[in-house]
């Protein structure tokens, strides 16, 4: 099957990108696309459960398969849960990732009937899992590249952002928790993502400490929310103690929830961080940011001004490496120049209110 003709208008679509949060939320531009497409349709995204409390609230999704790889303990239990995710009967499946968790999902989308199922080409096409698939458009941003899988049914990008939808209730409790923690009138926040679990993609501690010093002695008005993940408490409270003014960094205890913590950047003028989901969030929240990307490709940057990357220019830059012994691409990237640029976009920032 490869002409959009030949698809029939569905009833009900299945989305799966299984996996990480960045990545689920670089696909609701294309679930938006269908949305705009059939909105009659009903959407289901299958993810991780880890995914889903970003992506609540978003009207181009109807229903989350939210997978709990914990929960499922054994070959039985997790042929049942397909079985019965299958059984919701899907019209279009549209596989993002290919994982072997989402073949096994379209696959029993198959055996119940699911007449069209998308993809980009591999073996598993040859092998009749989906008879439809799209070569991805590379050299686009990451979002567009997942949305080009739509091609074959007459969907193109034209831009869409990724989406985070959040309540007032919600902004309202993370403006009430900044506050408790030092976020005042008169006082700026910019949230600061200085973890990483690859080292060939995380600028050295040292650095994000100085780079703080110079944006709190250029203006004193900035305060500073610290970022963090599962198991990053201790190398959250070690950058703060690195830093001339503690008391001007802000550092939830207990770290707030992933929903929560996209409210709180949602009162920000500026994100500082490197490639993982808090950038995709920034882009989503419309908050201008600074990434430096290491190892990571330029496809991860939203094309706009307001998101900024520090990128040297070097023969293996990018290399998508786990581990460098000498990252240039990192230790190139110094703390005045950042500051000079985080200034430069928070004046821009303000002459526009």
């Amino acid at each position: 099957m490869n002409a959009t003709s030949s698809v029939p208008e569905p009833r009900s679509i299945l989305v799966c990108q299984q996996r990480q949060i960045g990545d689920v939320l670089l696909v609701t531009p294309l679930l938006e696309l269908l949305r705009k497409r059939w909105p009659q349709a009903r959407l289901t995204l299958f993810t991780e459960k880890k995914c889903v409390p970003l992506l609540e609230g978003n009207p181009h999704i109807d229903e989350f398969l939210a997978l709990d790889k914990a929960a499922l303990h054994g070959l039985r239990a997790q042929a049942t849960w397909y079985r019965k995710a299958a059984a919701r009967g899907f019209d279009l499946v549209v596989d993002c990732q290919q994982l072997p968790r989402c073949r096994m999902l379209t696959l029993f989308c198959a055996l119940k009937g699911t007449r069209t199922r998308l993809s980009f080409p591999s073996v598993w096409e040859k092998l009749g899992l989906y008879n439809l698939t799209a070569a991805p458009a590379h050299g686009l941003y990451a979002a567009a590249t997942k949305a080009s899988l739509l091609a074959p049914l007459g969907i193109a990008y034209a831009g869409e952002k990724p989406c985070i939808c959040l309540k007032d209730e919600e902004l309202q409790e993370a403006s009430a928790l900044l506050e408790s923690l030092g976020l005042s009138r008169g006082t700026r926040l910019i949230t600061v993502d200085a973890t990483h679990r690859r080292a060939s993609k995380r600028w050295p501690a040292e650095r994000w400490a100085k780079l703080l010093d110079l944006l709190m002695e250029r203006d004193a008005s900035l305060r500073f929310m610290l970022l963090r993940g599962p198991g990053e408490d201790e190398e959250i409270r070690a950058l703060k103690s690195r830093c001339l003014h503690p008391e001007r960094i802000i550092v939830p205890d207990p770290a707030p929830s992933l929903r929560l913590s996209a409210a709180c950047m949602a009162h920000a003028a500026l994100h500082l961080g490197h490639c993982s989901a808090p950038r995709h969030m920034a882009v989503a929240l419309n908050i201008p940011s600074i990434v430096i990307p290491g190892a990571s490709g330029p496809e991860w940057r939203y094309p706009s001004p307001e998101h900024v990357e520090f990128r040297p220019r070097l023969t293996c830059s990018p290399c998508d490496k786990v581990e460098c012994s000498d990252p240039q691409c990192l230790l190139l990237v110094q703390p005045e120049e950042v500051a000079a640029k985080a200034m430069e976009m928070l004046e821009k920032a303000e002459s526009y209110r």
